[in-house]
């Protein structure tokens, strides 16, 4: 079994949002590449390029080819597969077993 693409993502070390992106990705055992733009040129132009004309940090690419810039936790988990849904489905749950 081969091991999934990771996920790149562009990051700042000054940004928050970044860091906390960084850390749910980690804490839930993700796979991927962190670029971090500050000291890299190169990645810095190409993140410019991907949102058209900013720099805005953090940005995923997913292997499918899908980008989420500046995304909330909700829409990463949505992503990934993760999102187990409001408290009124979970309650419906309740009532349906």
């Amino acid at each position: 079994m081969s091991n999934p693409e990771p996920i790149i993502v562009y990051t700042s070390r000054f940004c928050g949002h970044s860091w906390a992106v960084v850390q749910f990705f980690k804490g839930q055992n993700i796979p991927a590449t962190f670029i971090n733009i500050d000291a890299n040129p190169e990645a810095r132009q190409k993140l410019i390029e991907l949102n058209n004309g900013c720099a805005s940090v953090p940005t995923l690419v997913f292997p499918d080819g899908v980008q989420l810039t500046e995304p909330s936790t909700r829409q990463l988990r949505a992503k990934l597969g993760l999102e187990t849904g409001g408290l009124m489905q979970k309650i419906r749950s309740v009532f349906r077993d």
